[in-house]
């Protein structure tokens, strides 16, 4: 597949003890951040209105306010990435089922995954679309060449927003490598600028001999992630389909 260019507008992260912008600097082994680069910026934290707080759970809540706290947020396509979502949401909508009870409206409108991106466009007044990925441990490698293929398309900015957690007690054993959930990285790209940064993406499929059956949902991200705040010249995370490269093309 050929490269795809971008650049790095903003980006947020969360995970539980990696909160701030230095916390990630020093996960990443970075001990400051260049005043004119991305990495530098201060975060702030969008408080969410009420309304828009009672229909998410905790994780959603912060992977929206991780979106809006990225630059001109109001002004992206939007694209969701999650390989389980609300999965606490569906487990509940089945255990109604299973209680011969009426599953919950509210339940059901937003467990699906296109529900936070649809919630995002309407809280923002956002009409560049969205769409939601869902590639098992590749998720975030899918979501991002999502984002950059639209921009190659359309040279317009999108705005990925990976997010997932731990799955519920019952189901626990079947994701042991994904150690490192919950998670969430929310990243604006916008067409490569001369002015700026900028990288390329470059994903190809992973040989069936040397994909990671063990790979973690997370390794992806955080590839990236410490790609991204290191200035490394290159990363390469092997998920378990493909292989995801990204490079400074400066």
């Amino acid at each position: 597949m050929t490269a795809l260019s971008f650049t790095v507008a903003d980006w947020r992260a969360w995970a539980p003890g990696l909160e701030t912008h230095e916390a990630w600097l020093n996960w990443a082994g970075r001990a400051q951040a260049d005043s004119d680069s991305v990495a530098g910026r201060e975060w702030t934290v969008t408080a969410l209105p009420t309304m828009l707080r009672r229909r998410i759970g905790a994780l959603a809540q912060r992977a929206i306010s991780a979106a809006l706290d990225c630059e001109a947020a109001e002004q992206s396509r939007y694209i969701f990435a999650s390989r389980h979502g609300e999965l606490d949401r569906t487990v509940r909508i089945l255990a109604s089922i299973a209680a011969d009870e009426t599953p919950s409206p509210t339940e059901f409108s937003m467990s699906v995954h296109h529900a936070l991106a649809g919630l995002l466009s309407i809280h923002t007044g956002n009409r560049q679309g969205h769409t939601a990925v869902a590639g098992g441990v590749d998720t975030f490698g899918f979501g991002f060449m999502e984002a950059a293929a639209y921009i190659a398309a359309e040279a317009k900015p999108a705005l990925l927003v990976y997010y997932d957690s731990t799955l519920p007690d019952d189901y626990r054993a079947l994701d042991a490598a994904n150690d490192a959930l919950p998670l969430i990285v929310a990243v604006r790209l916008e067409p490569a600028d001369s002015r700026k940064p900028r990288y390329a993406f470059a994903p190809s499929p992973t040989a069936a001999a040397s994909g990671q059956a063990g790979v973690s949902t997370t390794a992806a991200p955080l590839d990236f992630l410490r790609f991204l705040l290191t200035g490394e010249a290159t990363a390469v995370s092997v998920g378990r389909r493909m292989t995801w490269r990204w490079l400074r093309a400066d």
